[in-house]
């Protein structure tokens, strides 16, 4: 099928193709105090806002009673209305891009809404997309954790005999769930400078093996009451769209006092998330078979097809401190990588009756491909600190220095003109404080 066409100016490769309008909160000079709702489209932006005060849905009576979704601070009101809406929301903006338009008056030949609805994507600022009330985050990645139970156990206890029974997880911290393009602190905290001496003594400090978890992280949009589970069923309903994702670890914080309660101050200080959400609905076409379970499964977790993870091409990008500073593509992976799908971990989550929220995020775990191409974390690239990750210019990593950037990104689909991608999830290290 020919890809969509529109009558604004698109590159063709653009992660916002006319396939995808993601959805995000703005800033911009036209409302530089005020977070609006926004799509991307291009290289411009959406104001929602602007386009709902300017009768842009004028053309979608039934939305008339919500358009105040489009005058919050987040998406979480939008979010709420649920599956249905998002899909008849998304589709009229289709249309109204569209180079065949049905309604050209609304905005293809009305060009006072669009000096006041379309901005310059350079012009504004994105922010966090919904008010996180909870965070979850998972460990559906079977290669990395393979990968990281063989560094600590050995390849014949590297995966715990509960690890293809129930999609593993943890709940994290949603007050330092941060926009991509925040800067990252190296967490201080205890550490074991030789874990391998006796009496294990810890000392105080900055993370020396600060690290980078590859994830993609799912919002939802569907609330379900304390003590009614999610059906399996019914779970991918709660889904309101995906982010890349990059949790960042602190490996030695986290060895000393995972045992028993599992991470902590090592995983805590903060996780950072694509700006732009994309939709249940683009990522459709993407679908790809999760990596095989062999596992009878209890019926709870059950799902009635298999294809229920993406196909979505993942690149991680190291850039170095300094003007002579140098990027190197690190990783090169992809979505499929999974066990688990989010359907699965929504249902497990809310089984014994958790009571989940809009804007709840849940973590995949860290992606890695089975070969060294596309590993998702610098703990398994360095083999856990034992050998050195290659950069340009001769440079080398084990763990993160400061200063250092981690970039992100996540596309689907190889077609000019008919990408859906996520744009970048980035984030940059900076010094930890120091103590007196």
């Amino acid at each position: 099928m020919a890809p969509l066409r529109s009558w604004l100016s698109i590159p063709q490769d653009s992660h916002f193709s006319l396939a995808n309008l993601p959805f995000g909160i703005i800033t911009s000079k036209i409302s530089q105090t005020e977070k609006r709702p926004a799509v991307a489209i291009g290289e411009l932006v959406l104001d929602l806002q602007a386009f709902a005060h300017g009768d842009g849905f004028s053309s979608l009576p039934s939305l008339k009673d919500h358009l105040s979704v489009f005058s919050q601070p987040t998406l979480n009101a939008f979010a709420a209305l649920g599956q249905p809406v998002h899909r008849e929301v998304r589709a009229y903006l289709q249309n109204i891009l569209s180079d065949t338009t049905d309604h050209p008056q609304i905005l293809k030949d009305n060009v006072s809404l669009q000096k006041t609805a379309l901005l310059p994507k350079h012009e504004t600022k994105t922010h966090l997309p919904m008010q996180i009330g909870d965070y979850t985050d998972f460990y559906a990645g079977e290669n990395h954790a393979f990968n990281a139970g063989c560094l600590f156990r050995g390849p014949a206890n590297a995966l715990q005999p509960n690890y293809f029974h129930i999609p593993i997880g943890y709940h994290g911290r949603a007050s330092t769930v941060v926009v991509s393009g925040t800067p990252i602190r190296r967490p201080n905290g205890q550490l074991l400078l030789d874990p391998t001496v006796d009496p294990k003594i810890p000392t105080f400090g900055p993370s020396r093996r600060l690290d980078i978890e590859l994830e993609l992280g799912c919002l939802l949009c569907k609330a379900n009451p304390m003590g009614e589970p999610v059906p399996i069923k019914e779970a991918e309903q709660a889904i309101f769209g995906f982010v890349l994702m990059n949790d960042w670890s602190a490996r030695d914080i986290q060895a000393w006092e995972y045992v028993p309660l599992g991470p902590f101050n090592g995983k805590n200080f903060g996780t950072t998330i694509s700006p732009w959400v994309v939709l249940f609905d683009a990522l459709d076409h993407f679908r790809a078979e999760k990596l095989k379970n062999e596992t009878k499964l209890l019926p709870y977790l059950e799902e009635g097809r298999s294809d229920t993870v993406y196909d979505i091409r993942l690149e991680v990008d190291l850039t170095t401190p300094g003007p002579e500073g140098s990027t190197t593509t690190i990783s090169r992976g992809s979505g499929r990588n999974l066990v688990w799908s989010f359907a699965q971990m929504i249902a497990h989550h809310s089984v014994g009756g958790c009571a989940m929220q809009p804007g709840d995020l849940l973590g995949s775990g860290t992606i890695s491909t089975k070969d060294d191409s596309g590993l998702g974390s610098l703990l398994e690239m360095s083999a856990g600190g034992k050998k050195e990750i290659m950069l340009a210019g001769m440079d080398v990593r084990k763990f993160l220095k400061d200063g250092d950037t981690i970039t992100i990104r996540g596309v689907c689909g190889g077609e000019p003109g008919a990408l859906v991608g996520f744009g970048e999830c980035v984030g940059t290290i900076e010094s930890a404080i120091i103590f007196p």
